[in-house]
């Protein structure tokens, strides 16, 4: 029996691929503002060049700093209120939510009334800079002015007698704050340490 060997194409260093990328992400980038300020980098005399397609290799590291890029402006732009807040407690205690739960004054919780339900956010009270992490399940406040209603706990937690201005960061749910905030009000051990960002 003949033994056949195939031989592969040598793959690219992905450090190589990334400059690849990087260059025809700047080359866009460059022609986009030279179509914008109406200048061309090609003469009049000179013919149009065709354009070559590029391979799937160029395509998806060309997407891939596309994504990267979007995401770092994405992490930039973080959403975040600052206003009034107050809170609600034993008068609301087992009714139910505008998120369908039943309300529990002793929950981290709070009501907002645009984020979807289940956001969690940050808020610090900008008095004493105490914060908690609260999650959405309810819509309100209904007095004008306000910004957030919080549970009796969370107001709680933030040394919120009354009426306070807040600051409200939206945090995903892979925060470590978050999770660490989380795991201080299960009152549980860290068992694996502390966590890394």
């Amino acid at each position: 029996m003949r033994s056949t060997s195939f031989r592969t194409a040598r793959r690219a260093s992905p450090m190589s691929v990334r400059k690849f990328g990087v260059g025809v992400l700047m080359m866009g980038l460059a022609m986009t503002a030279s179509a914008k300020d109406g200048t061309s980098s090609v003469s009049k005399d000179q013919a149009p060049s065709t354009k070559v397609p590029a391979g799937p290799e160029q395509q998806a590291s060309a997407n891939s700093s596309h994504a990267k890029a979007e995401s770092s402006h994405a992490r930039s732009r973080r959403w975040l209120e600052v206003g009034v807040a107050s809170w609600y407690g034993s008068h609301f205690q087992g009714r139910r939510t505008a998120g369908g739960e039943q309300f529990d004054m002793n929950m981290m919780t709070c009501a907002h009334p645009t984020l979807p339900m289940g956001t969690w956010l940050r808020v610090t009270n900008l008095r004493n800079r105490r914060t908690a992490y609260v999650r959405v399940n309810d819509r309100g406040p209904v007095t004008d002015g306000r910004i957030v209603d919080l549970s009796y706990a969370a107001a709680r937690t933030l040394g919120l007698a009354g009426l306070g201005k807040v600051r409200l960061e939206a945090v995903g749910e892979s925060d470590p704050d978050l999770a660490k905030a989380l795991l201080a009000q299960l009152q549980m051990p860290m068992l694996l340490g502390p966590m890394v960002p």
